[in-house]
């Protein structure tokens, strides 16, 4: 199995040269930079869905409370006398029509008739359900904005173009090197990319909305809308289940965040940079204005001077292996250095092999799938 060639010439390269080329090198990168995007506001899609499991809580244990409704109904239409119809009677003694002297009955005209109903229909749970419709407002006006029905207009033309002026020289001995690349990248899209990104948050909002119905389909939201409970509105009643619940701090987040929020921050931006780099991308540049040299240099792989100069270097390095070798056993033998140089050879080439299988893998499996787009698989 082959090695990679670009591997190859870095190693046949003598450390010194490298050194010395890249420190006599006098080079300038200048970039230029042109972008046209959208930012999207789009934090309040986790937030709303970070809260739905809290209030689906809430809606499942609900907070209730007794209503009595009291009515004066004739005797004859009354159905239960309560504790609370006797006493009634006994401060209102012109509802008593008769009194038996013997038996001391008493024989009311009317009586005070109270009905007890349970309701739903408590401040936090119209605190929630006011809290749902803010909600629903505030995904239909985001909505709006992200398929481009508001008054707030973004740019559906995405443009990223970037331009490098590279240039550079260097003297190695009495060779002179001189380098210079112009390299343009431009990506004008206007219509697959920016719809694809739309339908991906316009996905996510599906999911978020399918999340609210299923809050919609409970019996205590069924209710509230039935009995078309009053909204509530800021600023919003401190009561002991709002601040003590877990699941009513929750929803009390969600209700400042939303009101904090309401204005969409989708925003156009643009950016243009015309600068000369002197960080990162100027070194890498550096480091391929030798490996360009290298790659020209391969031209000379024939002359005489070259096979030389690396037969040089491998005695070098071959002399200072042994020298080790001794130094750590001076009773070594000559047939124990040759294996364990041998040892050492087969070890190190099999690492190299592996190396070599893993990089190649992850090729093939890059160009599988790029092959598999382009056969629209």
């Amino acid at each position: 199995m082959e090695e990679l060639e670009i591997i190859n010439l870095y190693e046949r390269t003598e450390p010194k040269r490298a050194r010395d080329f890249m420190k006599k090198s006098s080079t300038e990168l200048n970039v230029k930079l042109d972008k046209k995007s959208v930012a999207r506001d789009l934090e309040w899609i986790q937030v709303m869905m970070d809260t739905i499991p809290y209030l689906d809580n809430i809606f499942r244990k609900p907070n209730r409370f007794i209503i009595n409704e009291e009515e004066i109904m004739k005797i004859e239409q009354t159905k239960k006398v309560t504790v609370e119809s006797i006493k009634h009677l006994s401060k209102n003694t012109n509802l008593i029509q008769t009194v038996d002297d013997v038996t001391g009955d008493v024989t009311p005209s009317k009586l005070l008739n109270v009905r007890k109903e349970e309701t739903f229909s408590t401040y936090e749970n119209r605190f929630v359900y006011t809290l749902m419709q803010n909600m629903k407002l505030f995904i239909k006006k985001r909505k709006e904005a992200i398929t481009g029905n508001s008054e707030v207009k973004t740019d559906s033309k995405l443009k990223n173009t970037k331009n490098f002026e590279y240039q550079g020289n260097t003297k190695i001995g009495d060779e002179k090197v001189d380098i210079k690349v112009s390299l343009n990248s431009s990506l004008d899209n206007e219509g697959n990319k920016v719809d694809e990104e739309v339908q991906e948050i316009l996905n996510d909002i599906e999911e978020l909305e399918r999340q609210i119905m299923s809050l919609e389909a409970s019996d205590v939201y069924k209710t509230l809308e039935k009995d078309r409970v009053l909204l509530v509105r800021d600023p919003i009643k401190k009561t002991n289940v709002i601040l003590k619940n877990v699941n009513f701090q929750y929803a009390m987040k969600l209700w400042d965040y939303l009101r904090d929020n309401y204005e969409d921050k989708t925003t156009n931006v643009e950016e243009k940079k015309n600068y000369e780099d002197n960080g990162n991308l100027k070194k890498l540049m550096d480091e391929n204005f030798l490996l360009q040299y290298l790659t020209m240099k391969t031209l000379d792989e024939d002359d005489s001077e070259t096979k030389e100069s690396r037969q040089e270097m491998q005695d070098v390095i071959l002399e200072k292996m042994i020298d080790k070798m001794i130094d750590l056993n001076l009773d070594l033998s000559e047939k124990e250095i040759k294996q364990l140089v041998a040892t050492r050879y087969e070890v190190l080439k099999y690492k190299r092999m592996e190396v070599i299988k893993e990089i190649q893998k992850i090729f093939k499996s890059r160009i599988d799938i790029y092959a598999r787009k382009v056969e629209g698989k």
